[in-house]
């Protein structure tokens, strides 16, 4: 057997032996107390926190003595997570301590001289130095990031609902695909989910496109040539983006509402109140336009940088060769201001698909559908989740539509970024 190879074996067997095998003492020991560490202090842990995420707990949460007795399967969820978590963790340490050794050995094996601690240290801080200052943070991202989502996920394979299901009071039970299976089987929940999932899809493109061009168009008003005040018109135009947004939509409900001041200027005109927010087409199309009063300015904005940098050379080249303003449009600016903003229309897309301010704070779903459950005729599916978990406790659903918009979103994003002629890096002009 390989020096290499018997040193590798060594240290998978236990960390730190595969050092001494190398007579790389310091480092030995180093590993050797960290897997005693883990084998006294932690193995108890992750045993208790396993079998909680197994079982999901036996008893059901309750006092004794005003002592609290019993398990709560939530939490026990929570660690068993955490659980797995470190346990990566640990394993790319093990790893490590394998791939050290053997690589300690393979240098031995060529002749070479081993390297001191002191040497070891230096040559791992010169080359891993990026890597040193950055492993906290990606640590902290990895936990705070990849928690909620695995959470997420296995609550989707749970019963975690009220009334029978919820702690502390009851325990949570897994059920598989049972949720998935209800969501396509049961016609109140497949009929919501597609109604819902319809409407979303609908507003996420019409939001996006909307207030695309329509800051596209503010940026052409405002760096047109024969346009005086300019800065003027701009500050004007990006009012709406500088007041915040909720306070924005709070305003509109009130506006739109059925005694709003909009109905009763139409009032004292002779038109009969207009159902703004309560009847459901037209409380779609509110939302669009205040969508589209909202969100134009960041795009205006976005877009008149870009296009104060085209190159005039171009018009001037056009103009020579006799093209239109229209030409001009189709076949230089707006050519140009998608490649620059290609990125930033999908990205647009994403945040609109779950866009949950503009449609709770403006119509809070409404109005009611008698044929969905728990959702409105205007509610997307990131509110429909909302109500789902807030109103009605019904977080085994919530998570799997959930699970569903993830996949949704970033698969539709994800190609859609890829295809673009900016990821691409191609000619801007074919």
């Amino acid at each position: 057997m390989k020096r290499s190879t018997k040193a590798a074996v060594l240290s998978t067997v236990f960390m730190g032996l595969g050092q001494f095998y190398n007579r790389e003492i310091i480092k030995g020991i180093v590993f050797s107390i960290f897997e005693l560490i883990i084998l006294i202090f932690t193995i108890p842990y992750f045993k208790r926190s396993l079998w909680g995420l197994i079982t999901l707990g036996e008893k059901p949460l309750h006092f004794v003595n005003g002592i609290a007795q019993g398990d709560h399967s939530i939490i026990l969820l929570i660690q068993g997570i955490i659980s797995l978590l470190l346990i990566g963790l640990l394993m790319v340490i093990y790893f490590v301590n394998i791939k050290d050794a053997k690589n300690t050995a393979e240098l031995l094996e060529r002749g070479e001289e081993r390297r001191t601690f002191k040497e070891f240290l230096k040559y791992v801080w010169d080359k891993y130095f990026p890597m040193f200052m950055l492993t906290p943070t990606i640590l902290a991202v990895t936990f705070v990031t990849l928690l909620p989502i695995i959470f997420t996920f296995c609550i989707a394979f749970t019963n975690y609902s009220s009334p029978y299901h919820l702690p502390p009071r009851n325990l949570v039970d897994w059920v598989g695909l049972k949720n998935f299976r209800n969501l396509v089987k049961l016609k109140i929940w497949s009929s919501t989910f597609l109604g819902v999932a319809k409407w979303t899809v609908i507003w996420a493109v019409l939001a996006t496109i909307t207030t695309y061009f329509g800051g596209l168009l503010l940026a052409l008003l405002t760096n047109a040539k024969g346009i005086k005040f300019k800065k003027v018109w701009r500050s004007i135009f990006i009012l709406p983006y500088a007041i915040p947004g909720f306070l924005s939509l709070l305003v509109m409900r009130l506006m739109f509402s059925g005694p709003g001041p909009i109905n009763n200027i139409l009032v004292k005109m002779g038109v009969a109140r207009i159902p703004w927010l309560t009847d459901p087409t037209l409380a779609k199309v509110v939302i669009l336009l205040v969508n589209l009063w909202l969100g134009s300015p960041y795009f205006m904005v976005l877009m008149s940088g870009i296009l104060t940098n085209i190159s005039k050379d171009l018009y001037e080249a056009a103009d020579i060769d006799g093209a239109t303003s229209r030409q001009k449009f189709y076949r230089i600016t707006l050519p140009m201001v998608l490649y620059q903003t290609a990125p930033y229309l999908i990205l647009s897309f994403a945040y609109n698909f779950n866009n949950f301010n503009n449609i709770y704070l403006l119509t809070d779903g409404g109005p009611v559908n008698s044929a969905y459950k728990y959702a409105g005729h205007t509610d997307i599916l990131v509110s429909w989740i909302y109500k789902l978990t807030l109103n009605q406790n019904q977080f085994h659903m919530a998570a799997v539509i959930s699970i569903i918009i993830f996949f949704i979103v970033a698969s539709i994003s994800s190609y859609s970024f890829i295809r673009t002629k900016s990821f691409k890096e191609e000619d801007m002009i074919g």
